[in-house]
């Protein structure tokens, strides 16, 4: 296998790597990892929401620090390379948002769509440059009146907001390495 391709097979998996750590960050409320997966000086246009990626996430986390359960998920991902350090990237996706609306009302919603991204290679990192949300589906739910204890009951641990979520925990366990002989 040719050097090109060994480092387009990289630059891909780069991409991925950052859309699964826009999943995470958004879904459990972690601004570090949410502000991984863009740029700085990024433009988001999310529906409600259109104007920086900095204020994105501010919106994002005011959003999402509140909301009791949600998850994204990210499928059918198509990378385009547009040039050496560009490249337009299509993936789907589905979300699920569970929380109260503006009042005590509790809100769920089924959405479906589109991430429609440019990214961007800077210093020989991959974020996404500039954000388009095109929504196919979008499903008002009638929440379930049960508490979460009463719904999940023996199924626990349940997913939190960041640093809280199991995840985190695990993510600081050190195996040793295997010294070999």
């Amino acid at each position: 296998m040719d050097h090109e391709k060994i480092v387009e097979l990289h630059d891909r998996e780069a991409i991925r790597d950052c859309l699964y750590r826009y999943c995470r960050g958004i879904d459990r409320a972690d601004e570090a990892t949410l502000r991984s997966s863009y740029w700085p000086d990024a433009h988001d246009n999310h529906g409600a929401y259109a104007g920086s990626a900095e204020g994105f996430i501010e919106f994002a986390l005011g959003v999402f620090k509140t909301e009791p359960r949600n998850i994204h998920q990210i499928t059918n991902i198509l990378i385009e390379f547009i040039s050496p350090t560009g490249a337009a990237v299509e993936s789907y996706f589905t979300a699920l948002q569970r929380g109260p609306d503006g009042g005590r009302t509790i809100r769920q919603v089924l959405l479906c769509g589109r991430y429609c991204d440019l990214f961007q290679k800077r210093e020989g990192e991959w974020r996404i440059a500039e954000r388009t949300v095109v929504y196919d589906w979008l499903e008002e739910q009638t929440p379930q009146a049960a508490s979460e204890i009463e719904r999940f009951g023996l199924r626990q641990p349940i997913g939190t907001s960041h640093p809280d979520d199991p995840i985190y925990a695990l993510g600081k366990r050190r195996i040793p390495s295997r010294v070999r002989k």
